[in-house]
C-alpha cells in the first residue's frame, strides 16, 4: 500500500491562496484530492491521471483551484480565491481501481489529511 503525506494547510482570509502538496512513498499515477467538512461527507476536489495529464474538477472548486503534478510521486492543489465555505480537512489519495476518478469509494490509500480554514 503507497504510503501518503499531505502538507501545506492553514489559515487564510477569504480570497486567499494555498498551495498544498501531496507526496506519496511509491509511483502511482491516478491521483485526486478530497475534502472534509465537519458534519459532513468527504466529497471529489479535484483529481488527475499523471500518465495523461488530464484534470478533473468538481463545480464547486472549478476555475479555482488547480490540480498538478510534478512526478507520479508528488501532486499538489493550487487553491485561489478561497471562500469560508472551502474550510475542511482536506486529503489525497491514490490507487483508485477504476471507474470515475472522482469516486471515493474507488481509492484504496489515503493519506491523514491537511486542515484549511477560511475565514470571512
Amino acid at each position: 500500500q503507497v504510503h501518503l503525506v499531505e502538507s501545506g494547510g492553514g489559515s487564510v482570509q477569504a480570497g486567499g491562496s494555498l498551495r498544498l502538496s501531496c507526496a506519496a512513498s511509491g509511483y502511482t499515477y491516478r491521483r485526486a484530492w478530497f475534502r472534509q467538512a465537519p458534519g459532513k461527507e468527504r466529497e471529489a476536489v479535484a483529481a488527475i491521471d499523471v500518465r495523461f495529464n488530464n484534470p478533473y474538477y468538481s463545480d464547486s472548486v472549478e476555475g479555482r483551484f488547480t490540480i498538478s503534478h510534478d512526478s507520479a510521486k508528488t501532486v499538489y492543489l493550487r487553491m485561489n480565491d478561497l471562500k469560508p465555505e472551502d474550510t475542511a480537512m482536506y486529503y489525497c489519495a491514490t490507487e483508485q481501481r477504476g471507474g470515475s476518478l472522482l469516486d471515493k469509494t474507488t481509492y484504496k490509500s489515503w493519506g491523514q489529511g491537511t486542515q484549511v480554514t477560511v475565514s470571512s
